[in-house]
């Protein structure tokens, strides 16, 4: 089943509720540049591909939006490495 991922911008993250339960990937937006600083999945939910479509649905933004990518959060970078084909520019 595919997650519906929301772009929340007042609250500058991606989000989604599965099984009630909130999950996110926030970032930090200047100008130029979008810092991708945490994603989190409550342990209940972990290993359903949750994560991923969120990060997925964030860089998607971020190209559409012309903005450069800086992955602090480590599941975003593993996640950038796992994908060489995004067509991301990092910051």
């Amino acid at each position: 089943m595919p997650i519906a991922v929301t772009h929340n911008p007042a609250a500058h993250r991606f989000e989604t509720t599965v099984d009630g339960l909130l999950c996110v990937a926030a970032y930090h937006r200047s100008e130029t540049a979008v810092d991708l600083h945490h994603t989190g999945v409550p342990q209940a939910l972990e290993g359903r591909g949750i994560a991923a479509a969120l990060v997925q649905a964030a860089l998607g933004w971020a190209v559409a939006e012309g903005l450069a990518v800086r992955p602090s959060c480590s599941y975003v970078r593993a996640y950038l490495r796992r994908h060489p084909e995004l067509s991301v520019r990092l910051a």
